[in-house]
């Protein structure tokens, strides 16, 4: 079966054939990539989503920090941040972490376990709602913010090197690992599978 495409980069259409995973097609004038298929998509897309979603767990329940200051001892979960900086008047940022950190994710990992399960079997309902599921996905992927977090808890790290002990908990690595495997899951998954109909 063949496609009509546009290129991106030069803007000629033209057509390409259906590509054998792990395949992709050039564009006849500059040389860049119109399209490429993913090598067993659905499997890495579950699989690295799975991943993701047992590593969230003790994202959320092992502490983040953990800070010693003249004898007083302290761990702090993402929720117990979220909690303080809503208890100290900082309401929109409390809901920024909380929605970043914790209610994004979750719902960008439900999302990519809906899209592989129902492409795997093949169905045919809700395709048009199924593709908007992926774009909102896409759009809020840039979201996790892991680059700002890290880099909040590098001058965290920093800055109370004198006045304190601070520590990167458990927490933070499990919680790098959940942003890292979605991010690779939602990359593994390849759109086109939504509308491709079975063979008979």
């Amino acid at each position: 079966m063949e496609t009509i495409v546009t290129c991106n980069i030069c803007g000629l259409v033209q057509t390409i054939e259906e590509l054998r995973p792990g395949t992709a097609a050039q564009c006849s004038r500059c040389g860049s990539t119109l399209a490429r298929a993913k090598v067993n998509s659905l499997a890495r897309t579950a699989a690295f989503s799975l991943a993701a979603l047992i590593f969230y767990v003790p994202a959320n329940i092992y502490p983040m920090l953990r800070m010693e200051y003249y004898g007083a001892y302290s761990e702090n979960t993402v929720w117990d941040g979220c909690v303080r900086l809503f208890q100290d008047g900082q309401w929109l940022v409390a809901i920024i972490v909380f929605c970043a950190s914790i209610l994004i994710p979750l719902f960008k990992l439900l999302g990519l376990f809906f899209l592989v399960t129902t492409t795997q079997f093949k169905s045919k309902r809700l395709q048009q709602e199924r593709t908007w599921v992926h774009q909102i996905i896409e759009v809020i992927g840039p979201w996790a913010m892991l680059d700002v977090f890290l880099l909040s808890v590098l001058v965290a790290l920093v800055r109370l090197r004198q006045l304190a002990t601070v520590l990167p908990g458990p927490g933070l690595l499990a919680f790098t690992a959940v942003v890292v495997l979605t991010i690779l899951a939602s990359a593994s998954f390849d759109p086109k599978l939504i509308w491709r109909q079975p063979a008979h």
